[in-house]
């Protein structure tokens, strides 16, 4: 954090700024020794037969390497343990303002300290963030102005922000005052630091017919480990979303586990993880969502603690999938038999939906037919056309369509044709039916 002051005159008044966060552990790399070894090896003889500092005796069994290190990194007690690990128990205080990353709270504390030997009266602070962006006012006392500073004396207080934007910020603290001699003065001083971006998302999205996966690989760039929280993708209307784990077994444990969810550690420089999410169109809003042709499928939510609970969160940007291809007319399988015997007549339940926003029909729907006869798997049963009503903007229709098989094993239906009589237009092919055919 770099300090800028304007010292065009002499100021009574000084800032201090401290940044509040979570202290650290203070660990110390031990250097162990023992008092002998300010006498050893010279003397060991006198000192290891009088026992005068508690030395290990040794046998002809020991080995033969030098008895005054003989026990060096032996741990025989827990107190031992600890300190040789260097982990003293002490929590030390931020030493340096440090990094700050997109997502956290920026929460310093402020000190106007009164460096003069005089008094100063009605004193006007304000401090805010400054950004490419944006101004963001923290505090601001014109309403009610400290009434004094003694010499020597300081007023202190806390500022908070939620860090949103990347890159250059500025904390600009200013008082306004007057000074022993009556003279109304004004201090301004900046600190300065960068936010930088603490993780990295990169996504893939795929489609599998109907369905669509989104695969979201999450990176720490952060030098400490980071504790996931909560990683949750948040649909766009119309869209719901299902995470996808590994099977695991269902037992009382993981029933505990899934109450008191365990966060996922993704250690420092480096650390990734994978998410997989399977989305799926609603079944009321598909229509509309295509009709409009918006391929947005949502954003993630993300939020972390660091090794001592400091919290994090960001959210990605809208994550667009495959573009929606705007269709006038949609055709959905309703229902199918589950059993369909070779050369019996069988009924399939379809909804043709109008993706529009004016009335489209009537219809006519028939089976279109392969040119060689002895590729005919499946044909209409009854009449060959089948006639249909229109259909209002935004609106669907059910009809039946009775079929018979002529072949057995896995019949594939990819010829159901929508003539719309009205505007002469042809919609081919909507769909493909996958059934299998058995004998009685």
């Amino acid at each position: 954090m770099t300090t800028t002051a304007v010292a065009a005159t002499a100021h009574s008044l000084a800032f201090r700024v401290m940044r509040l966060c979570r202290p650290s552990l203070h660990v110390d790399s031990p250097l162990l020794f023992h008092p002998a070894d300010l006498l050893l090896p010279e003397d060991i003889d006198y000192y290891t037969n009088n026992n005068l500092f508690h030395l290990p005796k040794f046998t002809a069994d020991d080995d033969e390497s030098d008895p005054s290190f003989r026990s060096r990194l032996f741990i025989d007690d827990e107190a031992e343990g600890f300190e040789s690990a260097g982990v003293s128990g002490l929590l030390v205080l931020p030493q340096s303002f440090g990094a700050i990353y997109l997502g956290e709270t920026f929460c310093s504390y402020v000190s106007v300290n009164n460096s003069s030997a005089f008094e100063v009266r009605d004193i006007v602070i304000k401090a805010e963030i400054q950004t490419e962006r944006q101004r963001v006012l923290l505090l601001d006392t014109s309403k009610s102005p400290v009434e004094s500073i003694r010499a020597g004396g300081r007023y202190d207080f806390i500022v908070e922000h939620d860090i949103k934007e990347l890159g250059a910020h500025t904390l600009v603290c200013t008082a306004l005052y007057y000074d022993h001699e009556g003279d109304r003065k004004h201090l301004p001083q900046f600190f300065k630091f960068i936010v930088a971006n603490p993780l990295s998302v990169r996504t893939k999205v795929r489609v599998v017919k109907e369905m669509t996966f989104l695969e979201a690989c999450i990176e720490n760039h952060t030098k400490s480990n980071l504790f996931m929280d909560q990683v949750e993708f948040q649909p766009a209307q119309h869209w719901t979303a299902t995470v996808l784990k590994a099977d695991i077994h269902h037992t009382e444990n993981n029933a505990v586990r899934e109450i008191f969810k365990p966060p996922t550690l993704m250690r420092y420089s480096g650390g990734i993880h994978n998410f997989l999410y399977q989305l799926k169109f609603s079944t009321h809003g598909s229509a509309q969502a295509k009709a409009d042709g918006s391929n947005i499928l949502g954003k993630l939510q993300i939020t972390w603690r660091t090794n001592l609970g400091e919290p994090g969160r960001l959210q990605t940007q809208q994550i667009l999938g495959s573009p929606i291809l705007r269709k006038d007319i949609d055709l959905q399988v309703l229902r199918i038999p589950s059993a369909i015997l070779l050369q019996s007549p069988f009924v399939v339940q379809l909804n043709l939906s109008n993706q529009t926003d004016r009335k489209l029909g009537p219809f006519e729907v028939w089976l279109s037919t392969p040119e060689i006869d002895e590729d005919k798997a499946v044909m209409i049963n009854g009449l060959q056309i089948l006639a249909l009503p229109s259909v209002e903007a935004s609106n669907s229709l059910d009809f039946h369509l009775n079929l018979i098989a002529l072949k057995l094993g896995i019949q594939k239906v990819s010829g159901i044709v929508v003539f719309d009589t009205s505007e002469k237009k042809n919609y081919e092919p909507i769909i493909d039916l996958e059934f299998f055919v058995d004998l009685d």
